[in-house]
């Protein structure tokens, strides 16, 4: 039904204190199904070793990933452990929505992804899945690297944001990256939206399921100093990367040119 293979590289940030994040290491992407020929041979050229993909095994069996020849395909299941009907499932509530509006309007589809956002954090099979998507991030011999999710903004998005912050991109630039998502996004899936609109869904209701807000982004965030007081604490307590692990990944990105 979704559109497939929309990626981004965020090399060329600046940390803090001046230094530029190597480019063409890793990406981020929505879901790699349905390929066409030219994206494929998009992906090819992108010269990748593994493929990091953080989706449920519903998303994952439904439409699993079309990748060239020799990429390593990598199933880390961020909501593993989600005992709800999660965010992961949310998009089929667009094929009602009546029904959708119902149980999503008035600001509760807002709560739904600011409540898996911190998931993000405390979920066992987050942190586990989180831990190995960094670990093999921080290794220059599984890398070039592409991680994503379903539409790449949510788990992908966390993922992208952490492993800004924890090189040490300044925070005001780690929400820019975050919030282009809605640049890549709402376009790719305007038509879906414009139908759900059509047929009587609150225009919000699709706004805040295809796009990114600040406020999805703040609530991991809290999370994460709430329970570790720093980013460098969350590697280290939750994820299981040494505090040696975690400058190996900064030099990394931060020395390869």
């Amino acid at each position: 039904m979704f559109p497939s293979l929309i990626y981004e590289t965020w090399g060329g940030y600046e940390t803090a204190n001046g230094a530029t994040i190597a480019r063409e290491l890793v990406y981020r992407s929505n879901q790699l199904y349905d390929i066409s020929e030219s994206d494929m041979l998009l992906l090819a050229n992108l010269n990748l070793k593994n493929d990091f993909d953080l989706r449920t095994a519903a998303e994952r069996d439904a439409k699993p990933d079309e990748l060239p020849a020799g990429v390593n395909n990598v199933w880390l299941d961020v909501l593993a452990d989600d005992t709800t009907s999660g965010t992961a499932n949310i998009i089929g509530l667009l094929q009602d929505p009546q029904q959708a509006n119902i149980e999503l309007g008035d600001g509760k589809v807002e709560e739904m992804f600011k409540l898996a956002y911190r998931q993000f954090i405390y979920l066992p099979s987050a942190q586990i899945a989180f831990g190995e998507l960094f670990l093999s991030l921080g290794d220059e011999n599984e890398l070039p690297a592409l991680f994503h999710c379903t539409t790449g903004k949510d788990r992908a998005g966390w993922a992208a944001a952490a492993l800004l912050t924890i090189i040490g991109v300044p925070e005001e630039a780690v929400m820019e990256d975050y919030l282009r998502s809605n640049d890549y996004i709402l376009p790719m899936y305007e038509t879906y939206i414009q139908q759900f609109i059509d047929a009587g869904g609150y225009p919000s209701i699709a706004a805040a399921i295809f796009g990114v807000k600040e406020e999805y982004l703040n609530a991991a965030f809290d999370e994460m100093n709430t329970e570790y007081g720093s980013m460098e604490n969350y590697f280290s307590e939750a994820l299981g990367i040494t505090v040696a692990q975690q400058t190996a990944l900064r030099n990394l990105y931060l020395n390869n040119k």
